[in-house]
C-alpha cells in the first residue's frame, strides 16, 4: 500500500499535519498544479490565487534518523496578480496554470510559471550571511558624507539566520492571444515552448521581447475551426522533438529540425473509433487533456475523459496500452455533461522507472497501474486516511451486483471532489496529490502491495 506520511495545506495559515486542524477555504486556495523538481528535493504548488508555495524534504526524519524527511514549507510568494485587458475588455485571472522547474546549475533553483498569458521566471536562492563595514554606506544602507570618511576598511560577511529570497529574474508576456495551457522546458536548458489553445511558441530563457511561432493551427476562418491544442511537451533528451495534443484525441510529434514552423508533423498518433461506440459525447470524451513522455522518451502517456494510454513513438495506428480509468462512468456522460464535468481535464503521472502510471478521478480517487503485472488500484487521498503512517486502504467502486463492505456506489461518488493535479518524485515511490485545496503526499514501495 501507500503510506500517508503527511497532509499539506495550501492555506499558510492554516499549514498543519493535523487533519482536524484544517480550515475553510476560499476559491483562491484551489490548488491548481503541483511539480517536483529534477531531484524531487523541492515540491511547488500554484493556485487559483496566483501564490506559489514550495515544499522542502528534510534531510533527516525527526523520528527515524537517517531516514529522508517530510516535506516542510521552504517559501511562498506571489507569482500573478489579475490583470485586464483593456483592449478586449478581459479579465486576466492570477490563477497559476502551469510550474516548470528548470534543471539546476548553480546554488540556486530556478522555476517557470505561467496563468493564461503571462510566463515568469522566478529565482530561489538562499543566504545565510550579510555584508557589514561599508566605507560609504551607514547600518541602515544610507550614503554617508564623504568628509566624514577618515579611513577605509574591508567589508566582511557575517553570519544570519537564513533567509530563502524569491525574486523575478523575466516576465514573458504579450506573445499568446489565447489561454495559455502548457510550459515545457527543453532539454537543451536554453529554451522553452509555451502554448495555447490554437499556437506554441518557442522562447529563449535570455530573451523575453520575442518568441518564435512553431505550430499555428488557426484557421483563417474561425468558423472553419475543428480542434485546439490541449497539451504539450517537449522530449526529455532530443531537444528538436516535441509532442502536442488535441481535443480531437490526436497526438503530434514535430521535429524542429524539419522546418521553423512546424506545420507538417512528422508522426501523427490515433486511434480508429470504434463505431459501435459512437455517441453525442464521442468528440468531448476522446479529448486529450494531458501528455507526457516517459523518462526514457520511448514512450506517451495520454488521459483522456475515461482512459489512459501508453503509445509507443514506434507504433502511431494504436495505443500499446489502454487502461479504464473510471468506465463505470460511461453510463453517466448524460449527466456529467450536464454539471460540466465531463469537460475537467485530468493529468496523469509515469514513475521514475516507467513502470506505473498514476491519474485522478472523481471522490478524491486516484487510480494506479502496474504495466508490468497488469494490476491496478484505486486509493483515496480524504482526512480520515491523512494521518502520518496511515496506511492506505484500496478502494472500490460498485457498479451493480454484490456490495462489499467498503464499496462506494457509482451513485454515491462526489464530483465536486476530484483528484485533477498529480505528480510523482522522479527517483522514489513518493507521489503529490491535490485535492482541492488540500496537498496529500504519499510515499512507500508501490509494487509490491498493487492488488
Amino acid at each position: 500500500m501507500l503510506n500517508t506520511i503527511q497532509v499539506l495545506c495550501s492555506d499558510i495559515a492554516s499549514l498543519s499535519l493535523e487533519a482536524k486542524q484544517f480550515a475553510s477555504y476560499t476559491e483562491a486556495d484551489i490548488i491548481s498544479t503541483v511539480e517536483f523538481n529534477q531531484t524531487g528535493e523541492l515540491l511547488a504548488t500554484g493556485d487559483k490565487g496566483g501564490r506559489v508555495v514550495i515544499f522542502q524534504r528534510e534531510t533527516e526524519s525527526k523520528n527515524e534518523p537517517y531516514c529522508p524527511g517530510e516535506y516542510n514549507v521552504y517559501s511562498t510568494f506571489q507569482s500573478h496578480e489579475p490583470e485586464f485587458d483593456y483592449l478586449k475588455s478581459l479579465e486576466i485571472e492570477e490563477k497559476i496554470n502551469k510550474i516548470r522547474w528548470l534543471p539546476q546549475q548553480n546554488a540556486a533553483h530556478f522555476l517557470l510559471s505561467t496563468n493564461d498569458k503571462t510566463i515568469k521566471l522566478w529565482k530561489v536562492s538562499e543566504r545565510d550571511k550579510r555584508p557589514e563595514g561599508y566605507n560609504l554606506k551607514d547600518e541602515e544602507g544610507r550614503l554617508k558624507d564623504l568628509s566624514t570618511v577618515t579611513s577605509l576598511q574591508v567589508p566582511v560577511l557575517k553570519p544570519m539566520d537564513l533567509m530563502v529570497e524569491v525574486s523575478p529574474r523575466r516576465v514573458f508576456a504579450n506573445a499568446h492571444t489565447y489561454h495559455v495551457n502548457s510550459i515545457s522546458v527543453n532539454s537543451d536548458c536554453e529554451t522553452y515552448m509555451s502554448a495555447d489553445d490554437l499556437r506554441i511558441n518557442l522562447w529563449h530563457l535570455g530573451i523575453t521581447d520575442r518568441s518564435f511561432n512553431i505550430v499555428d493551427i488557426k484557421p483563417a476562418n474561425m468558423e472553419e475551426l475543428t480542434e485546439v491544442i490541449t497539451a504539450a511537451e517537449f522530449h526529455p533528451h532530443h531537444c528538436n522533438l516535441f509532442v502536442y495534443s488535441s481535443s480531437k484525441g490526436t497526438l503530434r510529434l514535430c521535429d524542429m529540425r524539419a522546418s521553423a514552423l512546424c506545420d507538417k508533423h512528422s508522426k501523427l498518433f490515433e486511434e480508429p473509433e470504434d463505431p459501435s461506440n459512437r455517441s453525442f459525447f464521442s468528440e468531448i470524451i476522446s479529448s486529450v487533456s494531458d501528455v507526457k513522455f516517459s523518462h526514457s522518451g520511448r514512450y506517451l502517456l495520454t488521459r483522456d475523459y475515461l482512459t489512459a494510454k501508453v503509445w509507443d513513438l514506434n507504433m502511431e495506428n494504436k495505443p500499446i496500452e489502454t487502461y479504464q480509468v473510471h468506465d463505470y462512468l460511461r453510463s453517466k456522460l448524460c449527466s456529467l455533461y450536464e454539471n460540466d464535468c465531463i469537460f475537467d481535464k485530468f493529468e496523469c503521472a509515469w514513475n521514475g522507472t516507467d513502470s506505473v502510471i498514476m491519474t485522478g478521478a472523481y471522490n478524491n480517487f486516484f487510480r494506479m497501474f502496474d504495466r508490468n503485472t497488469k494490476r491496478d488500484v484505486t486509493l483515496e487521498a480524504s482526512r480520515e486516511s491523512s494521518k502520518p503512517r496511515a496506511v492506505l486502504k484500496p478502494r472500490r467502486v460498485c457498479v451493480g451486483g454484490k456490495r462489499r463492505k467498503d464499496d462506494i456506489a457509482v451513485d454515491s461518488l462526489d464530483y465536486t471532489k476530484k483528484i485533477l493535479h498529480t505528480a510523482w518524485h522522479p527517483a522514489e515511490n513518493i507521489i503529490a496529490i491535490a485535492a482541492t485545496n488540500n496537498l496529500y503526499i504519499f510515499q512507500d514501495k508501490v509494487n509490491s502491495e498493487m492488488h
